[in-house]
């Protein structure tokens, strides 16, 4: 029997460049399985729908290859990837080799980004040490910059060259690694359902999603919702709703502990009740909050309260009735919320839940 090796002050390492991920993928992602690959790609289109929402862009392409790979493509500014003289590197080792380097950490201060997807400075970097190769091809500042990665180390340097036409954007393509995820064959389903969400709370975005059937043959989805939520729960109550949907905005500044800073938040509310479909849906800085978090807990709070409330001052219960709960409301219900904040407490790095106090 072979002898254990002794535990002791050399048996402690830390991990190092693209190991930092591919050795621990769902510490990133959530998960080293399919989900955690679906969660990689969501991070790269993240990036596209920032840009749109600054302003900068309103048509996203998305492609899924038949070998597994995907491409992003957008209009917006490009990425910085050269020389960066306060770090003294180039930005993109920064944007694609250093964790926890970006340019959203200051968008409660005024930054290049009021309301951001990415807040962390890891979705582009993890996602480029868990593929098999990525591909960047970047236009900005009037030139045009393409890199090439393979299993997370740089091949080749920052190509740079002139580039003439006034277009900008960044088209990233990438291939998921089978050797960091146990599964990466991403069901076209999945792309309708996430694209689908984004064209619905990224009022007038276009989404084109390209699904290669066979050898260069795309069949072609386009989705844009020009109001947004209000289209949307438009689309799934129909005419015969028992109310017309009503359509919230509010805007203010909160926090969530009073010695904690001020914070922006916008929230928008579709709402409809209807005998035929209930649905309640969250959605935080267009991030679909798969299990709610704080604005579940308001939704909950404030129409048990409200419906209650009218219920008593109008004699409405019967004596043997008791107070209504939200199972009884939530029969008929039909929101969909979408909040954006210049700070956010995600429950996790999958951004499926969130738990600021000042947005409940």
């Amino acid at each position: 029997m072979a002898k254990k090796q002794t535990y002791g002050n050399d048996s402690i390492k830390s991990l190092k460049g693209a190991d930092r991920v591919r050795l621990r993928p769902a510490v990133i992602f959530g998960s080293d399985g399919l989900d955690g690959c679906e969660h990689a790609i969501f991070e790269i289109l993240s990036n596209s729908i920032d840009e749109a929402r600054q302003g900068y862009g309103k048509e996203i392409t998305v492609t899924r290859y038949a070998d597994h790979s995907v491409e992003v493509e957008d209009h917006g500014r490009g990425i910085p990837v050269d020389y960066n003289k306060r770090e003294e590197r180039y930005n993109w080792e920064l944007v694609f080799c250093e964790m926890y380097a970006g340019g959203k950490y200051n968008n409660n201060d005024g930054g290049n980004y009021d309301y951001a997807l990415g807040l962390n400075g890891l979705g582009l970097c993890a996602t480029q040490y868990a593929s098999e190769y990525m591909d960047a091809d970047i236009r900005y500042d009037g030139f045009r910059y393409t890199l090439h990665f393979e299993h997370g180390e740089n091949v080749g340097g920052l190509n740079k060259e002139p580039y003439g036409k006034k277009a900008t954007g960044s088209r990233i393509r990438w291939k998921p690694d089978i050797k960091v995820f146990t599964d990466i064959d991403v069901p076209a389903d999945y792309y309708t359902d996430i694209i689908k969400r984004q064209a619905i709370v990224n009022a007038g975005v276009k989404f084109i999603l390209k699904n290669e059937v066979s050898p260069r043959k795309f069949e072609t989805t386009e989705f844009c919702y020009e109001n947004g939520i209000l289209d949307h729960v438009r689309e799934l109550v129909g005419e015969d709703a028992l109310t017309s949907v009503q359509f919230w905005q509010s805007e203010k500044r909160v926090r969530d502990r009073e010695d904690l800073p001020l914070y922006n938040v916008k929230i928008n509310a579709a709402v409809a009740f209807s005998n035929r479909v209930h649905l309640t849906e969250y959605y935080h800085n267009s991030s679909w909050l798969e299990y709610g978090g704080a604005p579940d807990k308001a939704v909950q709070n404030a129409f048990v309260y409200q419906i209650d409330a009218y219920l008593k001052q109008n004699g409405k219960y019967n004596k043997s009735e008791s107070k209504i709960k939200f199972q009884d409301v939530e029969d008929c219900l039909v929101i969909v919320m979408s909040s954006f904040s210049t700070m956010t407490s995600y429950e996790n790095q999958t951004k499926k839940a969130i738990n600021n106090k000042g947005i409940q």
